[in-house]
């Protein structure tokens, strides 16, 4: 079993029996479908996720906020151009990466999704890792950290290596934290250039 534990393990084989049969693009229109929570109730737009198929890099963040729930793509705004900003510094496009998030749908006030909305929505994402098959993931602050792997503690836990089935797992802070603390865009440096190694890219 791997780093997350059985309630992981549990919701892995959830996302198996639930999408066992579907394709990224299937998935997708079952995610526009969806009404597994409360918050399908107040979207604009499913924000499913985007970028390359068969991406060896994948970053997944927490939820989308109002800029993303309004075009339905994850990262835009401020702290989507610093995402890209990153990606480009690892000598990728965004096109040559894929990004997700916890949840598809807007938390109220771009609060952290609840519990019960992670659970309700992590089989879509972990049924798209399952198709796109990283070699490594980037988590994007404590929030995918905690509903992906039950762990707390980012500032300890960023730039250590966990792994997700086979996968490397690099978990670090996320953009928007990175506005608001500009000093630690050096650590964020340090973890992405052990993925550029991992990726052949330095």
């Amino acid at each position: 079993m791997n780093e997350s534990g059985s309630d992981m393990y549990g919701m892995q084989l959830e996302a198996t029996e639930r999408f066992r049969e579907m394709g990224l693009a299937q998935l997708e229109q079952a995610a526009e479908q969806c009404c597994g929570c409360p918050l399908a109730g107040s979207r604009t737009n499913v924000v499913f996720g985007e970028g390359a198929p068969a991406a060896d890099l994948m970053f997944i963040g927490e939820g989308p906020g109002f800029h993303e729930d309004q075009q339905g793509r994850p990262f835009v705004g401020r702290a989507g151009d610093l995402l890209t900003k990153m990606i480009e510094a690892m000598h990728f496009t965004r096109a040559e990466v894929y990004i997700g998030n916890i949840v598809k749908c807007r938390p109220p006030d771009n609060r952290n999704p609840t519990p019960e909305e992670a659970t309700a929505c992590l089989p879509y994402l972990l049924r798209q890792i399952e198709l796109i098959k990283p070699r490594v993931l980037v988590l994007l602050g404590a929030v995918p950290l905690k509903h992906l792997f039950n762990k707390t503690g980012i500032t300890r836990l960023r730039g250590s290596w966990l792994d997700y089935r086979g996968i490397q797992v690099m978990p670090t802070f996320h953009p928007a934290y990175l506005l608001r603390n500009p000093p630690a865009k050096r650590e964020v440096w340090q973890d992405l250039q052990m993925v550029m190694k991992v990726l052949g890219k330095l």
